[in-house]
């Protein structure tokens, strides 16, 4: 075997390992994945590092400065509409997310790590999730008793729900 052919079979096996996302918890009992492509960092931040903003919808819970930049933080359970404690807080986990030049700040319960995911492993989410959350989803993933939502990051940062009413 000579070696191109070593080099090409190598290439198919590392494209065949699937796409990245990081993998989040929203609530208690709801995970969430989110593309790589998209995620610039998770953080964990102290609440105060967020200043609220007047007149703003529920789901924003105000700005924060994250590497000289100023971001915009969304709850992620108020902005899907997912049921919630309402526990206050000292840290608030972040993921934030970049499409084009657009960035934003989405907190959530917990960061769990990495996926490797094929893209015939995401499912259409219509009949396994709320209607509610259909607009925001790439799909769902259905892994031993858990259904994974498969997040579509410009579809977030698209949202309606994020403008000011």
């Amino acid at each position: 075997m000579n070696s191109s052919k070593i080099a090409l079979s190598a290439l198919q096996n590392q494209s065949n390992l699937g796409d990245g996302y990081l993998k989040f918890q929203i609530n208690q009992v709801t995970s969430a994945l989110l593309s790589i492509k998209h995620t610039q960092e998770a953080i964990v931040v102290p609440v105060e590092s967020i200043t609220s903003m007047p007149n703003m919808p529920a789901c924003i819970l105000g700005l924060m400065n994250w590497r000289s930049r100023i971001v915009w933080v969304v709850d992620l359970l108020k902005m899907l509409n997912i049921e919630h404690d309402e526990n206050r807080l000292r840290l608030y986990n972040v993921i934030i997310i970049r499409v084009e030049s657009v960035l934003l700040g989405l907190v959530v319960q917990e960061i769990k790590g990495t996926a490797k995911l094929m893209p015939d492993d995401i499912r259409s989410p219509v009949g396994q999730v709320a209607s509610s959350l259909v607009p925001y989803l790439r799909g769902c993933v259905v892994q031993q008793k858990e259904i994974l939502l498969v997040l579509d990051a410009q579809a977030i940062v698209q949202s309606s729900i994020l403008r000011s009413e």
